[in-house]
């Protein structure tokens, strides 16, 4: 189920304005400069690789997402770029790219185990020997959701300019590893105020690496900021450099990630 801001046309158009370019897109196009062939799993309005496109790169890129409306704005601003609308659950590469990234805590987006497996199987059949992926979740050490309350609004204008509140109003704690919050858009295009429900899972770097490892996927790099900082618990990021074995993918079979577990509930 896609979360009502990404699936309105008209909350989607406000997503770049909500959440401008910053040091997390910086560092993600850093890696997708680097490589020839990148595949952007919930890859929103496309805008990392729009701006890889506009700062030259001319290999393969691809943008997946299951929101036909995010995907309707990354259209309109770049139709050099390959959008493929849907998950690694309805399509299939192998072995066609070097870098596959997770941007915008979309890992979270993920709520039970076997979402997770699923996704990791997907990324795992997607890259090439030696390939990299590249994810970010918020660190739940660092407990963000206390700072999702009513009393912070942020003030954005709509594309005519008109102006448009935001807020979020978070559970007082995660139930298990999940979190359930809202998000309201307020503004005179509306006749009251929007209401977007959804569900975050948090999870912690020691479960990460379980679903990863299972996966046929090692963890090469882990920083707690954007800066390239270590992973420490008042971090407010867990961010993953996986890699996979240089020798073909074809030997590691789907059915050995039954094998892993993580180190929580698949209850949601």
């Amino acid at each position: 189920m896609v979360d009502r801001s990404f699936a309105d046309v008209e909350l989607a158009a406000l997503y770049d304005r909500l959440n401008p370019w910053g040091p997390g897109d910086d560092f993600y196009l850093e890696q997708v400069m680097a490589a020839g062939a990148v595949l952007d799993v919930g890859c929103g309005t496309g805008r990392l690789l729009r701006g890889a496109r506009a700062a030259g790169h001319r290999g393969r890129l691809t943008g997946l997402d299951p929101a036909a409306a995010m995907l309707v704005q990354a259209r309109r601003a770049e139709p050099g770029v390959e959008w493929v609308l849907g998950d690694l659950a309805t399509h299939r590469w192998d072995e066609a790219f070097d870098l596959v990234v997770m941007t915008g805590h979309a890992f979270q987006e993920l709520l039970t185990d076997e979402a997770v497996r699923g996704c990791l199987r997907g990324v795992r059949r997607a890259l090439a020997g030696g390939g990299r992926f590249v994810f970010e979740t918020r660190n739940p050490a660092a407990r963000p959701w206390e700072r999702w309350t009513p009393e912070r609004v942020y003030e954005i204008t709509d594309e005519d300019g008109a102006p448009v509140r935001v807020w979020h109003d978070a559970e007082p704690a995660p139930v298990g590893d999940r979190l359930a919050f809202t998000e309201t858009y307020a503004g005179a295009r509306w006749a009251g105020p929007q209401v977007c429900r959804s569900t975050l899972r948090f999870l912690g770097a020691d479960a990460l690496d379980g679903f990863l490892g299972a996966a046929g996927l090692a963890v090469a790099e882990r920083y707690g900021d954007w800066g390239r900082g270590p992973l420490t618990p008042a971090c407010p990021e867990i961010i993953t450099v996986a890699t996979t074995p240089a020798q073909s993918s074809e030997a590691f079979s789907s059915s050995d990630l039954s094998a892993g577990s993580s180190t929580t509930s698949s209850s949601r």
